[in-house]
């Protein structure tokens, strides 16, 4: 059975695609955005396979 690491990660609106694909680079994949605390702040929920 595969087991896996999970982030919240801060999405700031005019550096989104920078954020997730440094985090992307990590081995992480995006599951999720959801509304942040204000309107220009996302979360994203991502996970990874622990090694």
């Amino acid at each position: 059975m595969k087991k896996w690491e999970y982030v919240t990660v801060p999405l700031l609106t005019h550096a989104t695609k920078q954020i997730l694909d440094n985090w992307g680079e990590d081995g992480y994949e995006l599951v999720q955005v959801v509304p942040g605390p204000n309107p220009e702040q996302l979360v994203a929920y991502m996970k990874r396979e622990k090694s």
